[in-house]
């Protein structure tokens, strides 16, 4: 049968689970955890009142770098972890500040960073915050030995921390967002404010024929141009963000970690090396062949990697072609992820990152921290 292989055609411009719980070992951690509670006794009762577009808040003033050093030495001695995935925890602690910042409203004000709201049912179930329980459970002791912190403050931390171990920017942490105290919040939220990998994108309905969604000339997916619209202007435009930012998030935040079958549908890990910060999401979703594979994809099985065949319903693309034999390691993109390829304006800006690095790390980290700050009134 005819299978969906899609040839990125570019000038060469540049050189080609089961979840466990983290339990640390500290014999200061009740000693440390008291002396925090006299040293950041406002912490938690912080006040904040709403305005126009944001949350204005007024820190603490007991809060200090000694307190937060003392926060950042535990997060980091927790993110090597041999037991989770590939033994790094920063793509998940990333993929977690990520979506609890990427729900904030502009227009309303609505959702961000501050709160925590995944703490809570309604927020926790919406389907693209699938697995990040995992990453939660895991920050759990690092809240019991730092009560004072806020779960929403400990989540971006966390990120921030995991980019640096992981040769990513270093960003500057702004404290002071404050908790939910219930889910009344979601009365203002929904759901769909997520990214959605394949929305709008050509129904998908047979799992034994992906080849059938792609267009004929282009090899891009037909109605791309709706999941592009959705990415840009229903997700990224709707927080404030342009093109290049939205590129520059994407290509940093996909260099880390893989999607698993169980929690999202897709399969796989977009890069080689998905435990350190580099441009190789852009230089391969540009320089390597990309083919288009559903659940009934088995010829991936017989090539070794069975472990990109996405959940049935699911489509993604693969760096595999079928009947050739390459040493090259089993990698994927996400129907949103291609966008950036198929998409001019997106292009040009996939095209810098590809070829300067430094430029996505410094981009990366500006975007980023705006993400992780959206609401905050900081």
């Amino acid at each position: 049968r005819t299978k969906a292989t899609m040839r990125l055609n570019l000038p060469l411009l540049f050189a080609p689970v089961a979840t466990t719980a983290f339990a640390p070992s500290c014999p200061k951690a009740r000693p440390l955890a008291s002396r925090r509670s006299t040293s950041l006794n406002n912490y938690s009762t912080v006040k904040w009142s709403p305005r126009g577009g944001g949350t204005a808040f007024s820190a603490p003033s007991s809060y200090s770098s000694a307190d937060l050093d003392e926060v950042r030495a535990q997060l980091k001695s927790l993110m090597d972890n041999p037991s989770w995935d590939d033994g790094s925890l920063a793509p998940i602690f990333i993929r977690l500040a990520w979506h609890s910042s990427g729900t904030y409203d502009a227009a309303t004000g609505t959702g961000g960073s501050n709160g925590a709201g995944m703490r809570f049912q309604q927020e926790a179930a919406d389907p693209e915050n699938a697995g990040l329980e995992v990453a939660r459970s895991f920050l759990e002791p690092v809240k019991k030995m730092f009560p004072e912190i806020s779960y929403s403050d400990l989540w971006i931390l966390a990120s921030y921390v995991g980019l640096e171990h992981t040769g990513g920017p270093v960003i500057d942490f702004t404290p002071g967002r404050v908790d939910h105290l219930d889910d009344s919040y979601w009365s203002e939220m929904s759901y769909g404010r997520l990214p959605a990998a394949e929305k709008y994108a050509c129904p998908h309905l047979d799992d034994s024929n992906a080849a059938a969604s792609l267009d004929a000339e282009s090899g891009t997916v037909k109605g791309w141009e709706g999941l592009c619209t959705h990415v840009r202007n229903e997700v990224f435009y709707r927080m404030g963000f342009n093109d290049q930012e939205i590129v520059a998030l994407l290509c940093g935040g996909h260099v880390y970690g893989r999607c698993h079958p169980n929690f999202s549908g897709y399969a796989g890990p977009w890069v080689e090396d998905m435990t350190k910060f580099s441009n190789e999401y852009a230089t391969d979703m540009i320089e390597d062949d990309w083919t288009l594979v559903s659940n009934g994809d088995t010829w991936l099985d017989d090539m070794g990697a069975g472990e990109l065949r996405p959940a049935p319903g699911k489509r993604q693309f693969v760096n595999k072609v079928p009947g050739r034999i390459d040493d090259e390691p089993n990698q994927m993109m996400l129907l949103s992820d291609m966008i950036l390829a198929w998409d001019p304006n997106f292009r040009y800006h996939l095209e810098q990152y590809a070829a300067d690095e430094e430029k996505l790390k410094h981009d990366f980290g500006v975007a980023f921290k705006k993400l992780t700050e959206l609401g905050c009134g900081f």
